[in-house]
C-alpha cells in the first residue's frame, strides 16, 4: 500500500468491519476463515495497520468477495474506471507501484494487477491460499522473478505462470525502469 495512505486504510478498515458485522462474525471468526491472526484483523479493523497484499486476499476469498470490493470506497468496486488503478503498494524508491486493473468475483477469483518498480527494489510477496496462481507478463524492462526453485529473468514479451501459494519476490536489478501485468487466479 502506498506510504502514508490513511485514507485508504480507513476504508480498508471500515469495508471489513461492514463485511464481517453483515455476516454476523466476530473477529475471531473471521481471522480463522482468512488465516489471519486475530491480532491483525483488529489492527486493520482499527485503520492503524499497513497490512500485506496477500492478507488482503485471504480476507476477501475469506468474505467471498472481489478484492476490489474490499479496498474500494464505501463498498464499492476499487477500480472501476477503465485505464485507472487503485495504487496499493509502494516500494521504497520512486517509481516503484502496483496497481489493481480489475478484480472481479467469479467461480474463483481473477485478479489484473499493472506493477511497475523502479531500479533496484523489489517485492516480497507472502504466499497466497492454497491454489492460487500468477501469470506474469513484462511490457517494459527486465523482471528477476525469484522462486522457491530458484530465479527466472524475464524480458518485455515474455511470460510465466507460477503457482503463487509459495513464497516468490518480483525484482528490478536492472537500470531501467521495470513494469509488468501480473494475473492472479485462485
Amino acid at each position: 500500500m502506498p506510504n502514508g495512505s490513511k485514507r485508504l486504510l480507513q476504508t480498508i478498515a471500515a469495508n471489513v468491519v461492514r463485511l464481517r458485522r453483515a455476516r454476523g462474525w466476530g473477529q475471531q471468526e473471521l481471522a480463522e476463515r482468512s488465516r489471519v491472526s486475530l491480532r491483525m484483523i483488529g489492527l486493520i479493523e482499527s485503520g492503524q495497520n499497513n497490512v500485506s497484499l496477500a492478507k488482503l486476499g485471504g480476507i476477501a476469498d475469506a468474505f467471498q468477495v472481489a478484492f476490489s470490493e474490499l479496498v474500494g470506497a464505501e463498498g464499492g468496486p476499487a477500480a472501476s474506471r477503465p485505464g485507472k488503478g487503485l495504487r496499493l503498494w509502494q516500494g521504497s524508491r520512486p517509481g516503484t507501484r502496483t496497481e489493481l486493473l480489475h478484480s472481479r468475483q467469479a467461480a474463483r477469483t481473477v485478479e489484473l494487477w499493472k506493477w511497475t518498480i523502479a531500479p533496484g527494489d523489489r517485492y516480497q510477496g507472502e504466499p497466497d491460499l492454497p491454489g492460487f496462481s500468477e501469470a506474469v507478463y513484462v511490457l517494459r524492462g527486465e523482471l528477476t522473478l525469484e522462486l522457491e526453485q530458484g530465479a527466472q529473468v524475464l524480458r518485455a514479451g515474455d511470460c510465466l505462470a507460477f503457482p503463487s501459494d509459495r513464497p516468490y519476490a518480483f525484482a528490478n536489478s536492472g537500470k531501467a525502469s521495470l513494469s509488468f501485468i501480473v494475473n492472479v487466479a485462485g
